[in-house]
């Protein structure tokens, strides 16, 4: 029975997968030195995989799940009021989940790869489901003056939560056909900048660079690699941060680094990784190497605390990138889920993770589910 199970809920995931491949993007994105034969690309190739080892991974991922993957007790977290951001100084920054960002910049407010579904999933009854509810619901949120997005991935790309934002949001900075997938979801062609790598924008006194990265992309069986990932480099006047996005360790963030460096914070990868596919995540030994490679002041490792997307027990992102840093004399900061950060001047935070595993079930509010494709 639990073998019928499992197969069921796999067909049904990859049906689910199937559907959403759909519109693909329309423009013509030739002229991309990253695009070869209608397929964006890496700049370094890919390892060749054999399929056996493919579908062994799948399995492995979707029915022999370890212990410890995901928290039993409700996470410590600041909750967020509108009045709360409103009365934080400039340069604020706030994590509300995964790698959710919330910026405040110039009296502003920009956010990375919004997802406030309940689920990373096309289907919101079965996938990864979020381990906290985040700290502000979607409806409490100021007007977003932009929506940076690093890829179309459902972990990094909800739909619901788009075309919410899309009522008030100034603009969506996206790479190479994600913004085609925003026209399609109803969002204004108006607001929508899509940009290749090395490609910036201006926007009320703020310079926003799309810069590589080593990942994939796709939302469907059939449209994988037809949009560009990207990482991001937000500049404002004397403030430097770096927003990875997903991706594996590569030469590029030493090239990054060289041209757009020191940075003031970098918000890395440090999470959902696994030995068995190193070229597109890193593993918490790279994310420090890419910090240094950036030539990082603090580092605030994102892309964990919130789903479950890797074998690896969801507290270990964070005491191994604990220890390297600690043991590089790396400047760490990892602020609660809706704690404040100060971008000039950011503060350690605290072991958080260690204190779920004493948190009472009163502490969890409910999750506010934003809904999905």
């Amino acid at each position: 029975m639990k073998r019928l199970v499992c197969l069921t809920a796999g067909a049904l995931i990859v049906t689910a997968c199937l559907l959403p491949a759909l519109p693909r993007p329309v423009a013509d994105y030739t002229g991309s030195p990253q695009q070869v034969d209608g397929r964006f690309r890496n700049s370094a190739p890919k390892p060749a995989e054999r399929f056996g080892k493919s579908l062994r991974i799948a399995w492995d991922f979707f029915f022999n799940k370890p212990a410890g993957t995901e928290p039993t007790t409700p996470l410590p977290m600041q909750e967020l009021t509108r009045s709360d951001l409103d009365a934080a100084p400039d340069r604020s920054l706030f994590r509300l989940g995964h790698s959710t960002v919330l910026l405040k910049l110039r009296g502003d407010y920009w956010i990375t790869d919004p997802v406030f579904a309940e689920r990373a999933s096309p289907l919101q009854w079965i996938g990864p489901r979020r381990f906290h509810a985040p700290p502000i619901a979607l409806d409490a949120l100021p007007s977003i003056r932009g929506v940076i997005l690093s890829h179309d991935h459902y972990d990094h790309l909800d739909r619901a939560t788009v075309q919410h934002l899309a009522k008030t949001a100034g603009v969506f900075l996206t790479p190479l056909g994600v913004g085609d997938r925003l026209i399609a979801w109803g969002v204004d062609p108006a607001k929508v900048r899509q940009l290749d790598w090395w490609e910036g924008v201006d926007i009320d006194g703020l310079r926003i660079i799309a810069t590589p990265a080593q990942h994939f992309s796709g939302r469907g069986m059939t449209d994988g690699n037809m949009t560009l990932w990207a990482s991001w480099v937000i500049v404002d006047n004397d403030l430097r941060v770096f927003f990875s996005g997903d991706t594996g360790y590569f030469d590029g963030f030493r090239k990054i680094g060289e041209r757009f460096g020191p940075f003031d914070l970098t918000l890395l990868e440090t999470g959902a990784y696994d030995a068995q596919w190193p070229y597109v995540h890193m593993q918490p030994e790279q994310t420090v190497q890419a910090h240094v490679d950036l030539r990082g002041r603090w580092l605030l490792p994102v892309h964990n605390g919130t789903f479950d997307l890797a074998m690896h027990d969801w507290r270990e992102p964070f005491e191994r990138v604990e220890a390297l840093a600690r043991t590089r004399g790396i400047a760490l900061a990892t602020p609660r889920m809706g704690e404040r950060v100060d971008l000039r001047s950011p503060h350690t935070g605290t072991r958080w993770w260690r204190d779920a595993a004493t948190a009472t079930a009163t502490d969890a509010p409910a999750v506010a589910v934003a809904g999905v494709d």
